[in-house]
């Protein structure tokens, strides 16, 4: 499936899934520097049925190894991103997801719940999952509702709405619309379901994760230019994000040649 086919799929049942796109090596060295920085971390399990009393969470994943730092550039994943939304594209969070077993089913959301536009709406977000374990049905494949990126509302509480679980092989990536419902299945497994969720958002939209905060900028100097851009410091259409007219790449490297919208308006 090419990104073209792969974004159709989306636009039209509101998810799509591209099967053993992660090589095996990758999948490994990321489950074990997971492990490393969860203990590290010491990453708690969650506090309430959303965010899983099961499940632990390692946020800002960017910051923490450089394990980390293919994961948004992953080519079969990011050119679909790229054609759902577009190529001045932001990621919005890097974060990874454990869920044990005895854990419950995730009510049901929206990723861009929190986006007050009218809605049905087109795709500003676009959420891509990577297997780095099986996602089967007994260990809590993820819970998708087809079509409901086309709705005029996000779920409410007690919504029981249809699903179809998301059960593919560790790596794999699940991509959908940032609209569409969704949530983790109950874990009834006696092992663990481990991904790493990255979140991609419109340029011209704040992310979940302050970037510019979250990673230092002698680390960011160090990332390929586009996950440079990735991350908060590029432009929106050459405007949006300016500092001084000037692209905010400069910061990293002051020789970077720009265009902004000033540049490309004509009388």
């Amino acid at each position: 499936m090419d990104a073209q086919q792969a974004a159709g799929e989306i636009d039209e049942r509101g998810w799509t899934i591209l099967p053993s796109v992660i090589a095996q090596h990758s999948v490994e060295a990321l489950k074990a520097e997971v492990e490393t920085q969860m203990t590290a971390a010491s990453s708690p399990f969650g506090s309430n049925d959303f965010l899983g009393t099961r499940t632990r969470r390692l946020f800002n994943l960017l910051a923490r190894g450089d394990a980390f730092a293919d994961v948004p550039l992953l080519p079969a994943v990011l050119d679909v991103v790229d054609t759902v939304l577009d190529t001045d594209c932001l990621l919005s969070s890097l974060t990874a997801v454990e869920m044990h077993p005895g854990e419950t089913n995730q009510p049901f959301h929206a990723d861009d719940g929190s986006i007050p536009l009218p809605r049905p709406h087109p795709a500003y977000t676009c959420t891509a999952i990577w297997a780095l374990t099986d996602f089967t049905l007994e260990n809590g494949a993820t819970r998708l509702v087809p079509g409901s990126h086309a709705r005029d509302t996000i779920p409410r509480k007690g919504d029981r709405p249809a699903f179809v679980q998301a059960e593919m092989q560790a790596g794999s990536v699940l991509l959908y619309h940032g609209s569409l419902w969704h949530g983790g299945a109950a874990n009834r497994s006696d092992g663990r379901r481990l991904g790493i969720i990255a979140n991609y958002c419109a340029g011209f939209l704040r992310q979940e994760e302050c970037q510019l905060l979250a990673l230092p900028a002698e680390r960011v100097r160090s990332f390929p230019h586009r996950l440079q851009r990735l991350v908060g410091y590029s432009t929106y259409r050459g405007l949006l994000g300016h500092v001084d007219q000037q692209d905010p790449q400069i910061r990293l490297d002051p020789t970077q040649q720009t265009r902004m919208v000033w540049d490309r308006i004509r009388s």
